[in-house]
């Protein structure tokens, strides 16, 4: 077995993660509390099941079930015929009953990978083992950071939350990968529609680390098992987002490497990523899997998926509706990406091509209507798929320029609400009648003598003057190039 390892001047780092992903579930993956928790007050939704009082037996919730199936296989994993839980036992204030139910050497998904691109290149990720547990409740530092909180409470609302958690195999080959797969990720389990990235602590991540000598790296960049076991491993935990990620195992290399060239060991360690601040702080010594004493979850049977697993399906990924819309819609790379990046997104510009030409559509939403909505911080449903539709009309209708559509109705719709026919009607954008525009023109040309001589005299820039003049003149309701093709005729006679 190799992994993947990058050049450091002399060292090399080596990293894998472990990604915990909340699925979208109604209720809790072991007992029926609710998983709709936001805004709740602490210790609302909670009962003797996910509060581990005595006597209280489990119930694996079966859409959980059918969610990891569903994760499988979108990452080309293997799902075997029988599967089990198993404790984890440690102690840890958010953890009631001094054990996790998880799943150990039996779990529901193995062996799979995920394909990314990392600018311009190609890389296979493999995916050891993605299995079902139960989340831990939550802790609220008061006074400061993990280490440095006056005191801490405790909510018990996550607990049981139903949770996937993703374990890589330690081929990335620096935080920018690592970043670059939890985005793919991120969007696989999107469009699987079992994620919800906007859900409070969905996605939260643990990073290994370990530094080894650059010479016991091959050329095509792997690394033997042998090394890499003999090597300290750091895990740096409660990462929650792509950029944290990055950030923290950019921190935790240039720690280490700068430790190791300082000629001083490296500690097999649990630390804490603190965004705050932009480090990384020792929490405990790193236990080893011993430590964990696992053994079978007595009160929950074995788990077999065998008889209906075939039956469950995915929807189409993003990566093949990408190349689909390549293909079907002739639409460049970027675009394509632009247009997939989110199901919701590609849903929508898919809906428009019933209407409207691919292209044509594809420039309103990837280059115009995704602009706005980025810098506005906005979500795609901020707009009425059929109001957007009614302005893309407007507009091929010769009822009102591009140059309005963009810059007056579609900001004021995204901004007021209102819907594209008011904001036309009260801002008075209904495009100018031909004689108008002609009387405007003649009226540039007469009112600006300096710039006609420049315009005869080969300058740059005077016709465009001229444009904006009549522009000016008609409220900005003429169209550019109709004004353009009459002051060249105007000037030209």
């Amino acid at each position: 077995m190799t992994a993947q390892a990058t050049r450091t001047h002399d060292l090399a780092a080596v990293i894998g993660l472990e990604v915990h992903v909340q699925l979208e579930t109604e209720t809790k993956i072991f007992c029926g509390c609710s998983t709709d928790v936001a805004d709740d007050e602490p210790n609302t939704h909670t009962c003797p099941v996910c509060l581990g009082l005595p006597g209280a037996l489990p119930v694996v919730n079966e859409q959980a079930v059918e969610t990891a199936v569903k994760v499988g296989k979108a990452i080309d994993a293997t799902i075997p015929e029988e599967t089990r839980f198993h404790r984890k036992n440690y102690y840890y204030p958010d953890l009631p009953k001094n054990f996790q139910i998880t799943q150990y050497d039996e779990p529901i998904c193995q062996e799979g990978s995920l394909e990314l691109s990392v600018e311009g290149n190609r890389r296979v990720i493999g995916i050891e083992r993605a299995h079902l547990e139960e989340d831990p409740g939550s802790l609220k530092h008061e006074g400061g950071s993990i280490d440095r909180a006056e005191y801490t409470m405790i909510d018990y609302n996550r607990a049981g939350m139903p949770l996937m958690e993703i374990v890589t195999r330690p081929d990335f080959r620096g935080p920018k990968e690592a970043r670059a797969f939890l985005a793919k990720l991120e969007e696989v389990l999107e469009y699987l529609d079992v994620f919800d990235a906007e859900r409070d602590g969905s996605l939260r991540v643990d990073a290994n680390i370990s530094m080894v000598s650059a010479n016991e790296v091959d050329d095509d960049g792997t690394i033997d098992e042998e090394t890499l076991q003999a090597a300290n491993r750091t895990e740096v935990k409660n990462i929650s987002s792509h950029k944290g990620a990055q950030k923290a195992l950019a921190y935790e290399i240039t720690r280490q490497r700068n430790a190791i060239q300082r000629g001083r060991a490296i500690e097999q360690e649990t630390r804490h990523w603190d965004e705050s601040r932009g480090v990384t702080v020792s929490m405990r010594s790193k236990e080893a899997e011993k430590d964990y004493r696992y053994f079978r979850e007595a009160d929950l049977p074995p788990l077999r998926v065998s008889s209906w697993k075939e039956n469950i399906e995915i929807p189409e990924l993003p990566d093949a509706r990408r190349e689909r819309f390549r293909n079907e819609y002739n639409l460049g790379s970027e675009a394509a990406s632009k247009l997939t990046s989110t199901k919701q997104i590609a849903d929508f510009y898919e809906s428009l091509t019933d209407e409207f030409d691919p292209n044509t559509a594809a420039t309103w939403v990837a280059d115009i209507l995704l602009g706005e909505l980025n810098y506005r911080d906005m979500r795609l449903d901020a707009i009425d798929r059929d109001e957007f539709s009614r302005l893309i009309t407007l507009v091929e209708n010769d009822e009102i320029t591009m140059k309005n559509a963009t810059e007056v109705v579609l900001r004021t719709m995204l901004d007021d609400g209102r819907p594209p026919d008011a904001v036309v009607e009260s801002e008075g954008l209904g495009k100018t009648a031909g004689d108008e525009v002609a009387s405007a023109v003649r009226d540039a040309i007469e009112d600006n003598p300096e710039a006609v001589d420049d315009y005869y005299n080969g300058e740059d820039g005077a016709l465009n003057y001229l444009v904006g003049q009549v522009m000016a003149g008609t409220g900005g309701s003429a169209d550019p190039q109709t004004v353009n093709e009459l002051l060249r005729t105007e000037l030209n006679d």
